[in-house]
């Protein structure tokens, strides 16, 4: 969870959470509203996509390709270039889609993809479609737009209050939130990993942006990732549109006029010479950047692991258990990137006997001053001492970077700005790597579902850790050091200020609202809503 409305209903669902256990769990609206079952559409030469991404197979031994982006700019590109080339089917799952500029522009690429005769599926978590963000369920009203709202609220109202008393009476359903990220084309080609769709995401919020990752795959790997988006889709949480709020033609032509003049507006922005440009898609299409063909493994959540009564039912099938096999397996080194660290009991009892069997463990995490959602850290901060003492190396990512650039990517927009971790990645022995939407967190294995996957490619793993050792110099980060104050142990934090190295003995970001806060977060019992 992350960004405005999303810390903030992540906040008011932990903390109404703890004040009423005896909140009752009922049917989502709309749930009983006529809907036909669809599946995703298969691979076929008979697209563009298709008769390129079966070529690859073939020459690969069925293998399937892969890509990083940690670059926000390429992450939007990528988007823009697959719903362009898109020629039969377009399914695109989100926890945010914001009504920003960014946001504008890709609704703007789903009508394009539409108007073409291209069959458009959109399934969106509801914890966050108030303001503008709510005009998207106007696209339902085009003959080749599906749209669903995952586990919606029963108030429409876009009023924060409002939605505050629809948490407060349902609150053990609606802290359960469908946080997937995915789109997928032709059933050819997809997009996963951390990035919802706005503004900060893509490097185009001047004031704030998210360091993150998505991973591009090409091949067979697309055939698991469209078999999770149906599971959701498919779900009886899974509300249409139209049982929420109706949209009519006329109401869709004039949010087409609308994205249209804003396209317009954009026309000479970072985001259409990207598009422009034909890179990455078009790069990866004409072969002149390469992909890593390697084995993979898709995980996903059950969609019914969002259901009050979901995760006794669902154990052995879920993102954190196979997460969790793959970090217990292994020898010498995990390197997690995680922006909210909360681990339970299993986790830190994980990360222990990696320590006792002599395995590196290496963590970035946000900082107190860097993370946009400040109750996390309070369950972060009970648990940051115990990692220490097991010799779990943490480092807390700045909220300015003051070495911003790595290799082509600018880490942020703009030197007024405010960075902050987003990027969900593990890398297990240098040789497998995992990008998804899930955080190293309680929220993520216990309350919200999750996707991503897991790639045998030591390649892909040492670029993740080179994004992981550029982010962790001095210059970037706090790292965690172990100390001693008046007898007891407890942390310092060793930067780089200014050019030399400093140790700072209090907490970077430190200030009277945000201590308010996390202090009086501590004191709850809702690590497990964190």
């Amino acid at each position: 969870m992350s960004g405005g409305l999303a810390g903030a209903a992540r906040a008011c669902a932990a903390v109404l959470a703890a004040c009423l256990c005896v909140a009752c769990a009922t049917a989502p609206p709309g749930a009983d509203f006529p809907r036909e079952p669809s599946r995703a559409l298969a691979q076929s030469a008979d697209t563009k996509l298709g008769k390129l991404v079966t070529g690859w197979s073939a020459q690969h031994g069925g293998l399937s390709g892969f890509r990083l982006l940690p670059a926000g700019l390429d992450g939007f590109s990528l988007r823009a270039e697959m719903a362009d080339a898109a020629e039969r089917t377009l399914d695109a799952q989100y926890f945010i889609l914001h009504g920003d500029d960014t946001g504008r522009l890709f609704t703007n690429r789903l009508l394009g993809a539409a108007d073409r005769g291209v069959r458009v599926r959109l399934l969106l978590d509801d914890a966050n479609s108030v303001g503008g963000d709510a005009r998207i369920t106007t696209l339902a009203a085009h003959p080749n737009i599906q749209v669903r709202l995952f586990n919606p609220f029963r108030i429409r109202s876009g009023l924060q209050p409002f939605r505050a008393t629809d948490l407060l009476l349902e609150a053990d359903r609606l802290s359960r939130r469908m946080h997937n990220k995915l789109m997928a084309v032709d059933g050819a080609i997809a997009v996963a990993g951390g990035r919802n769709i706005g503004d900060e995401y893509f490097t185009g919020n001047r004031a704030f942006e998210f360091g993150d990752f998505d991973v591009f795959v090409a091949g067979p790997a697309v055939t698991r990732l469209e078999h999770s988006f149906d599971a959701y889709w498919n779900n009886a949480l899974s509300i249409p549109a139209q049982a929420l709020d109706e949209a009519s033609p006329a109401d869709l032509d004039a949010y087409r006029k609308e994205l249209a003049e804003h396209a317009e507006k954009m026309a000479d922005s970072d985001y259409a010479r990207g598009v422009a440009k034909g890179d990455p898609l078009g790069a990866i299409m004409k072969g002149t950047v390469p992909l890593v063909f390697a084995p993979a493994q898709v995980l996903y959540d059950n969609p019914d692991k969002a259901t009050p009564d979901g995760d006794d039912q669902l154990d052995g099938h879920l993102l954190r258990d196979r997460l969790m096999e793959a970090c217990r397996a292994t020898t010498s080194e995990l390197v997690i990137v995680s922006p909210y660290l909360v681990p339970g009991a299993d986790q830190m009892a994980m990360l222990r006997d990696l320590r006792q069997k002599g395995v590196r463990v290496r963590i970035l995490t946000n900082s107190l001053a860097s993370t946009d959602v400040p109750v996390v850290h309070a369950g972060y901060r009970k648990r940051r001492l115990p990692l220490a003492q097991m010799g779990v190396e943490l480092f807390e990512v700045k909220p300015q970077l003051d070495a911003p650039r790595v290799g082509r990517m600018r880490l942020v927009s703009d030197p007024d700005g405010r960075f902050a971790l987003h990027a969900k990645v593990f890398v297990f022995d240098r040789k497998r790597v995992f990008v998804g939407s899930s955080n190293f967190d309680m929220r993520s294995f216990h309350l919200n579902t999750e996707v991503g996957i897991i790639i045998d490619s030591p390649e892909l793993a040492r670029q993740a850790i080179a994004r992981f050792d550029a982010i962790t110099i001095p210059a970037n980060s706090y790292a965690v050091k172990l100390a001693t104050s008046l007898g007891e142990p407890t942390v310092h934090w060793v930067t780089e200020q200014d050019g030399k190295m400093v140790e700072l003995d209090e907490e970077p970001g430190h200030a009277f609202m945000r201590e308010l806060l996390v202090g009086a977060v501590s004191i709850l019992p809702i690590d497990g809503q964190l």
